[in-house]
Parts: C-alpha cells; sequence; structure tokens
C-alpha cells in the first residue's frame, strides 16, 4: 500500500517548494527523504510510514502490547476524543482536574499548533504530565485510522472525517465495555458522527452529564455557526441597540491598507485612562490616537488593529481630568512611574488655538478592524451585586479587571456567592456590536480580595510571569552537586587562573545570586589593572538544552518584595555561578589597563577561575571606604577603584549622559508575618555608583567587540531618543516655574537638568525625577536590524552598549557571553544567530519578559505600600506634579507614590476651578485659593474601603 499527498510551502527566500508525502506499510523504522529531478518548483517526497503498532493507551485494553504506555485508566466508563475546535476554545475546561481520559489525536493537535501556539503548549503540557490521564493516539500514523484525501473534499472537512474514523476504531477496539465519545459543537461533524453510529455530543451537554454545575461555568458558548448548546439562551434582556460598529472584512482592511486608507499597528491603552489608546503607525510616521469605547471598536490592549483616521477638523482636544467616568473607574493610588512607559501619556501636547476643544497636531482615528486578537486571561474581582432570587440558577455578573486598560467583562456563572468578594480569573470569548462589554467565562479563583498570597499571585499572573517549577528535564541539565572546579577547567588554554588576584563583590544586602566581582591592582608603572569577573553562566547552561530553552522564554529573573522567581534553577544562581566569598569559581572577565585618570591603555577578555575574597554590601563597602582609619589592601582597592569610577562617571556626563533619579523603594519586613514594617526611598550611595560605573565600561567593551566580529547579529542595547511630545509634560512644568530646559540633545538636557536651581532643596531632584519619566524604555535588538544611527544609547550617551554583566539573571546576557566566545574563538557560534528571524524574535520576548518583570516589581511595591498604609493612616508632605480642572496629581517624595487629590466632588467636572495651562494652575475664582505644579500641599493618607472588600489607598487635602 502506497498513499500519496501533496502541498505547496514557501522557502524562507519566498521560492515555492512543492511538497509530497508518500505512505506505505512499514518496512523500515525511520522514513528518508529523498529529492526529485524536477527543478521548478522543485519536489520533495518525504516517505510517510502506516503502522499497525500505535497503541490505544487504556489500561483496560488487552489487544495492544502489555509495555505500552498506559494512560487512560481501568475504571474508565467513558473515553473522550474532542475535536480542534473544542481544544482551541475550551482549554480552560480542559484543564481542570474534572476533564480526564481525553484522547488527543494526532490530527487535532497539528491543527491547533497551526492556528494557536499558546494553546497548544496548554494541551502538550496536559498529555505530558502524568498526573493527567490525557492520551495522544497518532491517528495519522496508524494504518486504520489514517484517511485519504477525497476530491473536492476540504482540509477541515477531511481533518472532521480523520477524527470520525479515529473515533470508531477506538470503539471497535475496546469493546462495549467503555464508552468512546465524540466531543464536539460543530454541527455537521456532530451530525454525520451519530448518522455513522457513533456517540457524540456537545462540549455543554457532556459537562451537564457530569452534574458539576460549578464546571459549567468554564463552558465556553459557542459562536459563529456552532451548534446552539441546550440551555445555553442568554437570560439577558434582548439589546437591539448597535453600540460598535461592524469589522471590516480582511479582505477589505487588506485592500484598504495596501491604499493607505487605513493603517496598521498595536493598540495600546493608556494605562492611567482606559478611554484612550494610541497606535503607532509606520506607514504615517506618527501615533494615532484613539479616545472612546466606541472609536476603540472592541479592540484590547495588544491588539493587531487597522485605523481610519478621522477628519482633520474632528482631532479635538479635550478638557483634562482626573479619570472619573460613568464605569466609576478612579484614577488610583499608585507607584511614580519610573519612564514614559509607566506615566500617563500626554494628551494635551501641541494644540492650535487656545479653546478647550481645540485641533491638535496629533492624528485622531478609529478602529475598524482587529487583525489579530491578544486576548488573554484577566485576573480580577466581579462587580458588587446582591445575590439573586432563588439558588442554583444563572446569575449574569460583571467581572472587573484589576488591570484598568481590560474593560468590564460579562460572565455567567452557577456559584455567584462563592465569588463575590474573590479573585478570579476570567478568559474573554467574544464580543458582539450589540453588546456594551465582552463575554466571557469564570476559569477559576485565585482567594480573597485584600489577602496578600491571592494578590501578589494576581501581580504574577497579570504579568505573564512564569512561576512553574523546573521539570525534570530542566533539572537534568545540572552538573552534579555539590559542584567542584575541577582539573580539566585549570588545563583548559582558555580559561586564565585568577585565583591569586584579590577578586571582591559589592552587592545589595542579602544578595545571594552574585553576578559580578572586580579587582583593582596597582601595576609597578603607576597604572591600575581593573578586572570585571562575571558568573560564567554558559559553561553550565548550553545552547539548545531544554535548560537554555526554559531560561529564553523565562528571560529574566523577576523581583518582588521579599521574594524572587528566578530564572535560572536555585542551585545555578545561588551556588555553581554565584560568585560567593572563599570558593572558586568560573567566570567571564573584561580586564582593563587604566592610567590614574582612567583613560583605558588596553583591553583583553578571557574565561577565568577566580576566588572572590570577600561578598560586601553597598553599605559595608561604603563603610570601608569613609573610614580612614582602614588602610588594609581591599579597602585601599575600594577607594582605588572609587577614584577611577568617579572621574568615569564625569566623563559620561560630559559626553552628554544623563543623571535622572526616581523614587526607588525599599521595605523593611517581618521576618514572621512577611508584611511590611517600615518604608522609605532607597538610598543610593558612592559605592552604589561606583559598581555601576565599571559594570557600564565593560557592557561598553563587549558591545564594541561583538559588533565587530558580528556586525549582523549580535544582540544590542539601544535607547530611543525621547519624542517632542513625550518631553512635552517636562517643558511645560518647567516653563510654569520660570524654567527654560534645552531638549535639542541628551547633552544640553543634561547641562540643563544641572543648572536647574532654586531656594528649594528637593526642586533639583524633582525635575530629574519628572525628566525621568518623560523617557521611553531602552530595549534590546538584533544589530543586523537596524542603521548603525539607530544603535545610540541616549540615556547612556553611548553610541553602543549591550548586557553582559548579569547572566544569572538575564537571558540576554547569556546571549551576549556566547557571541563574546565566540569572537574569542573559545566557543562556535550556536546556529541560532544564523537565523535572523529567530533573533529578532529572541529579543522581542527579552524586552517582553523585561518589560513583565519591572511591571511585577512595581506592582509588588504598590501591593505593599497598600498593606503598609492599612494600619497607619499618616499626614505627610507631597508635591503637585500635574495639575486638572477637578484637581490635582501629587508626588510623595516619602513613600514614592502619586495619586489624584480632588478638589470637586465626585463627578463633579470641574465646577468653580479654572484651570491656567500656561503657568499650571488651577483656581477658585473669587478667592485667593489657588495650587500650582511642584507646589507643596500637606496630605492625609489612609486606606478606605468605599465598597466592602475594595480596599484602596486615598489622598486626601488637609
Amino acid at each position: 500500500m502506497l498513499q500519496s499527498k501533496s502541498f505547496v510551502k514557501k522557502t524562507k527566500q519566498g521560492r515555492i517548494t512543492k511538497v509530497a508525502s508518500r505512505q506505505r506499510t512499514p518496512l523500515a523504522r525511520s522514513p528518508k527523504p529523498y529529492l526529485t529531478p524536477s527543478r521548478r518548483p522543485p519536489q520533495i517526497v518525504r516517505e510517510h510510514y502506516l503502522r499497525d503498532d500505535v497503541y490505544c493507551g487504556a489500561v483496560s485494553c488487552s489487544a495492544c502490547d502489555a509495555a505500552a504506555k498506559r494512560k487512560l485508566s481501568a475504571d474508565a466508563a467513558t473515553i473522550l476524543v474532542v475535536d480542534t475546535n473544542v481544544v482551541l476554545h475550551q482549554i480552560d475546561l480542559l484543564e481542570n482536574p474534572a476533564i480526564e481520559d481525553v484522547v488527543c489525536l494526532s490530527v487535532v493537535l497539528d491543527e491547533v499548533r497551526n492556528k494557536n501556539l499558546a494553546v497548544f503548549n496548554r494541551i502538550k503540557a496536559l498529555c505530558t504530565n502524568d498526573a493527567r490521564r490525557f492520551y495522544v493516539f497518532a491517528n495519522e500514523q496508524h494504518r486504520d485510522t489514517y484517511v485519504k484525501d477525497m476530491v473536492g473534499e476540504s482540509p477541515n472537512d477531511r481533518n472532521d472525517r480523520a477524527i470520525r474514523v479515529a473515533v470508531r476504531w477506538y470503539q471497535s477496539h475496546l469493546g462495549e465495555s467503555v464508552k468512546v465519545l465524540l466531543i464536539t459543537n460543530d454541527r455537521d461533524n456532530k451530525r454525520k458522527a451519530i448518522e455513522e453510529g457513533l456517540n457524540a455530543e456537545t462540549v455543554e451537554s457532556y459537562v451537564r452529564s457530569l452534574a458539576q454545575p460549578g464546571l459549567l461555568d468554564l463552558v465556553v458558548v459557542p459562536t459563529n455557526g456552532d451548534v446552539n448548546m441546550e440551555d445555553a439562551e442568554d437570560l439577558r434582556p434582548s439589546k437591539k441597540k448597535v453600540i460598535y460598529s461592524e469589522h471590516k472584512p480582511m479582505s477589505e482592511i487588506t485592500s484598504g491598507l495596501r491604499c493607505g486608507i487605513y493603517h496598521q499597528g498595536k493598540l495600546r491603552v493608556n494605562r492611567y485612562n482606559p478611554f484612550e489608546a494610541y497606535v503607532g503607525s509606520e506607514s504615517i510616521g506618527d501615533e494615532i490616537v484613539i479616545r472612546g469605547r466606541s472609536n476603540m471598536n472592541r479592540a484590547f490592549d495588544g491588539d493587531i488593529v487597522a485605523v481610519e483616521l478621522l477628519p482633520q477638523d474632528q482631532w479635538h482636544e479635550s478638557k483634562s481630568f482626573i479619570a472619573d467616568d460613568d464605569e466609576d473607574d478612579e484614577e488610583d493610588v499608585h507607584l511614580a512611574p519610573s519612564s514614559a512607559d509607566d506615566a500617563p501619556r500626554n494628551t494635551n501636547s501641541t494644540t492650535v488655538g487656545s479653546s478647550a476643544a481645540s485641533v491638535s497636531s496629533r492624528p485622531i482615528g478609529r478602529v475598524v478592524g482587529i487583525i489579530k486578537r491578544n486576548w488573554n486571561s484577566y485576573c480580577g474581582s466581579l462587580e458588587p451585586m446582591p445575590m439573586p432570587a432563588g439558588s442554583g440558577g444563572v446569575a449574569h455578573a460583571l467581572f472587573v479587571s484589576k488591570d484598568r486598560r481590560i474593560p468590564k467583562i460579562r460572565i455567567h456563572t452557577r456559584q455567584l456567592e462563592n465569588l463575590l468578594n474573590k479573585r478570579i480569573v476570567v478568559a474573554v470569548d467574544s464580543w458582539d456590536v450589540l453588546s456594551r462589554y465582552p463575554s466571557g467565562h469564570y476559569v477559576r479563583t485565585i482567594g480573597d480580595i485584600g489577602d496578600k498570597e491571592t494578590e501578589t499571585e494576581v501581580v504574577l499572573i497579570e504579568n505573564d510571569i512564569n512561576t512553574r517549577p523546573f521539570s525534570t528535564q530542566v533539572l537534568a541539565c545540572l552538573p552534579p552537586l555539590p559542584w567542584t572546579l575541577s582539573p580539566d577547567d585549570l588545563a583548559n588554554p582558555n580559561r586564565q587562573d585568577l585565583r591569586h588576584v584579590r577578586v571582591f563583590s559589592v552587592d545589595p544586602p542579602g544578595c545571594r545570586d552574585i553576578d559580578d566581582a572586580l579587582h583593582c591592582t596597582l601595576l609597578p608603572n603607576g597604572n591600575f589593572e581593573v578586572g570585571v569577573h562575571i558568573a560564567d553562566v554558559t559553561n553550565f547552561v548550553h545552547p539548545g538544552t531544554p535548560l537554555d530553552e526554559e531560561a529564553a522564554q523565562r528571560g529574566t529573573s523577576v523581583y518582588l518584595v521579599g521574594q524572587r522567581i528566578d530564572m535560572l534553577p536555585k542551585p545555578l544562581t545561588e551556588d555553581v555561578c554565584s560568585l560567593r566569598a572563599d570558593v572558586e569559581r568560573l567566570a567571564f572577565s573584561v580586564i582593563w589597563e587604566m592610567t590614574p585618570h582612567a583613560d583605558i591603555i588596553s583591553t583583553r577578555y578571557t574565561k577565568s577561575v577566580i576566588k572572590s575574597c570577600a561578598a560586601m554590601s553597598y553599605v559595608e563597602a561604603q563603610a570601608r571606604m569613609d573610614d580612614s582609619r582602614l588602610v588594609d589592601p581591599l579597602t585601599v582597592d575600594l577607594r582605588n577603584l572609587n577614584s577611577l569610577a568617579k572621574i568615569m562617571r564625569q566623563r559620561r556626563c560630559d559626553r552628554g549622559a544623563l543623571t535622572l533619579a526616581s523614587a526607588e523603594v525599599k521595605f523593611e519586613i517581618d521576618s514572621e508575618t512577611h508584611d511590611p514594617l517600615d518604608i522609605g526611598i532607597y538610598q543610593i550611595r558612592e559605592a552604589n555608583q561606583m559598581i555601576e560605573e565599571f559594570m557600564l565600561a565593560a557592557n561598553v567593551s563587549v558591545a564594541e567587540k561583538i559588533l565587530k566580529h558580528f556586525p549582523l547579529c549580535s544582540l544590542l542595547r539601544r535607547h530611543p531618543s525621547p519624542t517632542k511630545e513625550m518631553l512635552e509634560p517636562l517643558l511645560r512644568t518647567a516653563s510654569s516655574v520660570g524654567l527654560n530646559l534645552d531638549v535639542s540633545s541628551s547633552k544640553a538636557l543634561a547641562e540643563s537638568l544641572d543648572n536647574a536651581t532654586s531656594d528649594d532643596p528637593y526642586f533639583n531632584k524633582l525635575i530629574r525625577i519628572l525628566a525621568t519619566r518623560c523617557m521611553t524604555q531602552a530595549v534590546y535588538f538584533c544589530s543586523g536590524d537596524l542603521s548603525f544611527s539607530e544603535y545610540y544609547h541616549y540615556g547612556l550617551a553611548a553610541p553602543l552598549y549591550t548586557h553582559f554583566t548579569s547572566p544569572i539573571r538575564r537571558y540576554a546576557d547569556v546571549v551576549v557571553h556566547r557571541l563574546l566566545a565566540a569572537a574569542l574563538d573559545i566557543a562556535k557560534l550556536p546556529p541560532v544567530f544564523q537565523d535572523g528571524p529567530q533573533l529578532t524574535g529572541i529579543a522581542d520576548n527579552l524586552n517582553y519578559r523585561h518589560r513583565n518583570a519591572q511591571m511585577a516589581s512595581r506592582a509588588s511595591v504598590e501591593l505593599h505600600t497598600h498593606i503598609y498604609f492599612r494600619t497607619r493612616p499618616t499626614d505627610t508632605e507631597a508635591r503637585i506634579v500635574k495639575v486638572k480642572a477637578n484637581g490635582f496629581i501629587v508626588f510623595v517624595p516619602k513613600f514614592g507614590i502619586e495619586g489624584p487629590i480632588y478638589l470637586t466632588p465626585k463627578g463633579d467636572k470641574g465646577g468653580d476651578w479654572v484651570v491656567d495651562e500656561v503657568h499650571q494652575r488651577v483656581t477658585k475664582p473669587g478667592t485667593n485659593i489657588s495650587y500650582s505644579v511642584l507646589q507643596t500641599v500637606m496630605i492625609h493618607m489612609e486606606v478606605v474601603e468605599p465598597q466592602p472588600h475594595r480596599p484602596k489607598l486615598q489622598l486626601t487635602l488637609i
């Protein structure tokens, strides 16, 4: 028996390749591809062997080989076979432990992988989890279940037929002792299955038969022509009014994009005003502003959308208010922004005229279609509501996400009483033009609102932080423990023995994952040998291994208050790789010869063996340097390094590097309850700046080296210059207090900030904090993707920069270590560096993971700040950083947070107060009461509960 099928695919270069696959009964163990002699297009024929030794996986089966793997339980009365759409749309249900004894056909898995990789990874995890009874049956390789394509049959119909054939084989194979049930919401597939004498049910019908009402909450109501499930009708009153416009069909969107009528980009919703969004458009070279839910037209944050520009006479600006909309969605107290990505967007930028609704220079548009959805699962709680009359029925509730950018989601639940006052996870299913809100379904309960463990888990879920334990495959990649230096390490000609050198580390207190150490030796010629020694992580993390793949996916370690989620397993991060004191460790070193004036004479790079003599905290290192009585060699080394660092820092600033400021918060944590006992601003010492300076220097040196050898595939880091729109809030604030800032270059801005002084001792730091939030974040990129002029790092005033110094906690540094090793001919460059798109994908994931880690860290600080103030109402000093028509935003220096102060009752859009935009002042006419930007005010901070079980930190004017 010889079967053939062929299909056409494109190569990476865009050429068409016709691919044929032949099937025959088993004659050999492995298929061997061979090429036909045809030239255009070349035909690749792959032999596809059909077998009769593909086993069913049922424990109760006596026909299959006794040694075959069995996952379907012996006492299973029913074995489920699910189709592709059930896996794609009901994955939350399938992950519930109540659903077991499921057969996943290979034809289904292949289709799922092609349509949604994220869902494929989730179903794959179920199938490989020994604790779950999900079995993969290779129906496309079994002689009795493989089906040939029929003339005129669509791929979808062919796959549905293959599923039914597999169900029939299972029922015949297992006999009458077990019921084999096809689960499908496809009306046609179900009808054909029943006509063929097979058992088939819809998802809801099967779930109802389990008599677990809570499971029905997980069922996604089918749309687009699927089965109208029993008892699934919407119990809400019918809504006839069309609220949103229909999305344009993809054919019309494609044509419109080609003609320039529509513009494509990723929609980003304003974190502080969920009724405003932005779409970066390459086609017009600007950001398109989207205002209001109707113009967002059911798009979610992160969706790839098609946008149509509104007529220019509709590009109006509106008065700026503290968010207080029809959904009671007030602006919250939050951690002070550390970049433009964290800060509220400036929407009152450049206007023509002075009226409240003047024409903006920024394009305004509306979403006309969704090109790619970014729906995820969201954490939040149900809007408080009374329990419906009776019990056991379906209640319709509104879910409010913790992420203010996400609209409320309508769900129906049979367990309302158990879900009120809980943090829950909800997934979005659809959003109809007739519905004000999207529809979704309940996934799971996290815990009680306000509980610290619950809220911390919410932070991790919201930011897509992987907290799963490392798998056995990953842990199997670790070296045998306890690890010790081997003779082979010392004999390696590419590794220099530096154990005789006085190496030491300086880190935050309690640091256990020590990435970096230094040495500073006075040379006979009066110069210094300065070394930066970085943990040699790539000696243990090899390309393409499960450990490497896991680290690449995680991207970075995540630091929460009192908790760390590691990128690598702890045996590596805290022991084998950590450059702890008095133990021999492998390192990758950058060593300079420097003059006493910090001029670099030479640079060399080498793998090394070191033995740190001390692991100090910043406080300890500072105390040594400050104590004039200490003249021991280690202290002298510290002082020499500090002298060099000060010169290097000044030289950087002279080039235009920015000295910015942020309000980094630290907590004193109770060792038993892990609750915050005290809160304050993290103090930066000279010791911190000293270490930072040499890490920056090492990163620059390595960037130069790898780019020289690999100009097209180096992983670098750039910091884009801020746009005029981003700098507008800073310029407006500065102007209102008579300060003229030159923002023509980073050097000009740096000099302006240095000259920004007043009688107020905090004034300069406050201006620098405001400047910091105007900057976008630095990003990783592949050198082959951009021109050299775009490599520039604005904040550091460095033409080249990368990350090399923290491979224990950043995967970017692991990649750079491999590049440097290849540049030194120590190791071969892994194949991934020859694949431009894959390298770009790695950089994109690193940026995504880095951003999420920062957001999770900020959210953890905000959570602990709320916990701290629950029992500590406080009066304190605050600074006004932005004026609004109905109040102003204040920054609280002592605690590093900011939030709204309302001058008018909630719902009053300004009342008697008048805003002077030029002088950034809000005044009450007829009185001498006014408030100006940067003014000091006294406020009261207290956690209140405007609704039961909904605590929030509230700021009020004293």
